[in-house]
């Protein structure tokens, strides 16, 4: 097993945001179209994490004309160019994932 976790390390991000669930984040993540690249925002309220090591995610949920819109990222991966903490919650969340958001609509579905 010690193999396995150094080889990870040569592949982990050195310096990651420090975010925690409830946390509105900025998500810029790297899109490839054709032999073009741009950089896409994606703003939203951390609902969870998962895994550990190098496959730890965490995945942000936003509402886009109505609709709730949720998208796993990989903490480590090469494409997440930056995450950038907007604000925290305004209430410490009893939860650590934060599923029962998905039911809820308009202000009771923010922290």
């Amino acid at each position: 097993m010690d193999i396995i976790q150094e080889v990870e390390k040569l592949y982990m991000k050195e310096e990651t945001a420090s975010f925690k669930v409830a946390d509105v984040v900025k998500v810029e993540y790297l899109i490839r179209e054709g032999d073009k690249e741009r950089i896409q925002p994606f703003v939203g309220q951390v609902i969870r994490f998962g895994g550990s090591g190098i496959r730890k995610t965490f995945t942000v949920r936003r509402i886009v004309q109505g609709e709730g819109v949720e998208r796993t990222f990989p903490l480590h991966g090469p494409r997440v160019t930056n995450v950038i903490v907007q604000r925290g919650p305004t209430k410490k969340p009893r939860r650590a994932r934060l599923y029962y958001l998905r039911d809820r609509v308009g202000k009771s579905a923010s922290l």
